[in-house]
């Protein structure tokens, strides 16, 4: 059903396209959202990126690969846009938080900042890696397929992307102890 619609699409059909982009939202917004960390930015990607694909879609030779296209589409409008704003706020200096006014019992939230943090510290590429390799479930030779890069390329991708991941995460840990032994 969907490659007819795609084919609908392809010419010119805005309902065909419409219907085909309905039930891909949310989880384009998803992907778009956990690589850029920001829901407005991650909307404006996805809208971004539909309007590529409306434009591009003529040039879509197989309607059955519409899906890994789109997110192909996607996940460059999402690097792209966080390394223009990564850019621009590069001069930007965190100061650092003295720790929470109350404790907090949620281990789960106080992990769930960490990693947040860390995914920020990250480079686009590599929150792209990540979030198709953990997120979506992919494996690297689809990883390489959505970013149009060798298998192995993306499986090295995804190795310093863990690596600096751990970096990051390891990083912010030392900040938090030299943040506690100030105080």
């Amino acid at each position: 059903m969907d490659s007819n619609l795609v084919g609908e699409a392809r010419h010119g059909d805005q309902e065909a396209f419409i219907a085909l982009i309905r039930p891909r939202s949310n989880r384009l917004l998803a992907i778009a959202h956990r690589i850029l960390r920001d829901f407005d930015r991650a909307e404006d990607a996805v809208q971004d990126a539909l309007e590529i694909a409306w434009r591009d879609l003529p040039g879509l030779r197989d309607p059955d690969r519409f899906d890994a296209w789109l997110r192909k589409l996607l996940v460059r409008v999402c690097i792209g846009q966080a390394t223009r704003e990564r850019r621009r706020s590069a001069n930007l200096r965190l100061l650092p938080i003295n720790g929470p006014a109350a404790p907090d019992d949620l281990a789960g939230i106080a992990d769930r900042d960490q990693l947040e943090r860390g995914f920020r510290r990250l480079a686009p590429d590599q929150r792209a890696i990540l979030v198709l390799h953990h997120f979506e479930g992919y494996g690297p030779a689809e990883i390489a397929d959505v970013l149009g890069i060798p298998a192995g390329t993306a499986r090295s991708r995804l190795h310093f992307a863990h690596r600096a991941m751990r970096a990051a995460l390891e990083a912010d840990a030392r900040v938090a102890v030299a943040q506690g032994l100030s105080t």
